[in-house]
């Protein structure tokens, strides 16, 4: 357990630079130019990424029962992480009402993945990897939509076209993950 938590603390809070310490990252980026805090912010987040899965793989070993979700629970588990692949694909296609409307979509998504995710399981090792993540996901986005406001930032307007690329690729990634990546990678059928 120790190991995912290590890797949690690596990966998410390189991922929390910007709220707690943005003049530190302002001048590391200004001391290493931008590519190169791109390439020490991805390393970092990498090696958390590699703790975070090896710690997990390790905690589910030896298994906690913390609470016992009913089974119906994995099927709106299925759904929650529908809508996140879909957010997280909002995140990245250009003019959808979803980015219009939220400014964040990928964190959104990261809060509707975590959020169903400890819904449906109850181990202690699963309350301690989507539990972080939803907490991260929640602040992070309250903290990017108050630096939106201040700084008057305005996102594009959405498009039906940018809705319906958005909704078939987030279906897409979601299909591929849950009919065959799950289990595959983690071990656990998504749609069982």
């Amino acid at each position: 357990m120790l190991l995912l938590i290590c890797g949690l603390a690596l990966f998410l809070g390189m991922h929390s630079v910007h709220m707690v310490a943005p003049d530190w990252r302002a001048r590391q980026v200004a001391a290493l130019g931008l590519m190169r805090w791109k390439g020490v912010f991805s390393l970092v987040s990498l090696a958390g990424l590699v703790l975070i899965v090896m710690g997990f793989g390790a905690a589910r070993m030896q298994p906690h029962l913390l609470y016992g979700p009913p089974a119906w629970l994995r099927h709106v588990n299925a759904l929650f992480t529908l809508a996140a692949f879909v957010l997280v694909a909002a995140a990245y296609v250009p003019r959808n009402h979803l980015k219009a409307s939220l400014g964040h979509p990928m964190l959104a998504g990261v809060k509707v993945w975590a959020f169903g995710h400890l819904l449906a399981t109850g181990m202690v090792h699963d309350v301690v990897l989507f539990g972080p993540f939803l907490l991260w996901a929640v602040l992070d986005f309250r903290v990017s939509r108050r630096r939106d406001r201040v700084a008057g930032t305005v996102y594009p307007a959405g498009s039906a076209r940018g809705d319906a690329m958005a909704l078939v690729i987030g279906a897409v990634a979601w299909i591929a993950v849950a009919v065959w990546l799950h289990g595959m990678l983690i071990g656990v059928p998504a749609l069982a």
